[in-house]
């Protein structure tokens, strides 16, 4: 199964709609499930602030995306294809990994 493991090593994407793809396919999602390495206390959103990212620097304009309820099944789909750098926060806790968009033809 496709997987990305934050750099922290807190959290992974599973890759269920591989390969991600932007703008998202017609007939299936971009479907991450976020699983987190422990378990936290209460309710909380899992923040995504997203930056594509080209050699290693920024470009384009910053994205946001919330994931009701913290890690877990979720569709993200993002702006542009290419490299994209996700800072994620919940229950207290933070995590960066990067994640490739596909063109979408």
């Amino acid at each position: 199964m496709p997987h990305v493991v934050g750099r922290g090593g807190h959290i992974v994407a599973i890759l269920f709609g591989y390969p991600l793809l932007s703008p998202p396919a017609k007939r299936r999602n971009n479907k991450i499930l976020w699983v987190a390495r422990s378990a936290w206390q209460g309710q909380s959103d899992l923040r995504i602030r997203a930056q594509r990212v080209q050699s290693g620097r920024p470009i384009g304009r910053r994205v946001a995306r919330t994931v009701t309820g913290g890690p877990g099944p979720s569709i993200v789909d993002l702006p542009a294809p290419g490299c994209w750098r996700l800072t994620l926060r919940w229950g207290g806790r933070s995590d960066r990994l990067d994640l490739e968009y596909r063109p979408n033809r």
